[in-house]
């Protein structure tokens, strides 16, 4: 505890604390918009629980990541070689997170546009367990990338539990008012499940060894999601004035 108290009273750990909180906020956007789209498969009484679920698994495996962080450094050896190309766990992992995210989210788009009722098309495997185990497969992806981001930038375990946990905090607070959000507009289910394309191929390209700066993604995604809002707007105003 002493140590902790020590290690508080530079600046410096004041600086990371904070920087290391917004990029945990920033990477656990991805794993907010998968649980409230999936989750939304759930009723009504089962969403709150689900969300809460997700999220504190979230916690659980960024946490004892971070207690593994000797077995994280193996992940980025190489395990074997394709064409010249090194081939690490790290890869692999990425690899089938983004296949996986990518299939999730064009069978959900496709569901979206077919002129069925949703709730017919999700009734299988649509179950309370099947959507806790979805959430795990992406709880492990999203923590093992955002855990050896957070090593690139502090050294301190104790700092980025810290950071962790006021990330999962803020989360939490926020869950369901964007998952409400999402399910409330149509059009931004679509456009969240075209971030979700977007990350997924993002993960897919990591594990091929393309590195996409993620700022780029991140911005693309801020600007459709406020030319989104925009819309929004404007047709709530088109509501109002016929009404």
């Amino acid at each position: 505890m002493g140590d902790l108290l020590t290690l508080f009273s530079f600046p410096d750990t004041w600086i990371s604390l904070l920087s290391l909180t917004v990029m945990e906020i920033v990477l656990g956007i991805d794993n907010i918009i998968f649980i409230a789209i999936i989750v939304g498969k759930l009723p009504k009484v089962q969403q709150g629980k689900a969300r809460t679920i997700g999220l504190l698994l979230a916690l659980v495996f960024r946490i004892g990541l971070l207690f593994a962080i000797s077995w994280l450094a193996t992940l980025t050896a190489p395990l074997f070689h394709v064409m010249g190309q090194d081939v690490s766990g790290r890869d692999l992992i990425l690899l089938m997170g983004g296949l996986f995210l990518l299939a999730k989210a064009t069978v959900e788009i496709h569901n979206k546009f077919e002129n069925e009722d949703e709730k017919a098309n999700s009734s299988v495997g649509s179950t309370f367990v099947a959507v806790i185990f979805q959430i795990i497969v992406l709880d492990v992806v999203f923590s093992i990338d955002s855990i050896i981001t957070a090593i690139g930038l502090v050294q301190q375990v104790s700092i980025m539990i810290i950071a962790v946990l006021l990330s999962l905090g803020v989360m939490l607070i926020f869950s369901e008012s964007v998952s409400n959000f999402i399910h409330h507009h149509p059009t931004m289910k679509i456009l969240a499940l075209s971030f979700l394309m977007m990350i997924g191929m993002l993960l897919v390209a990591e594990g091929f060894k393309f590195h996409v700066p993620k700022g780029y993604v991140y911005f693309a995604m801020a600007f459709s999601f406020a030319v989104e809002m925009l819309n929004i707007r404007l047709r709530d105003k088109k509501v109002s004035s016929a009404k």
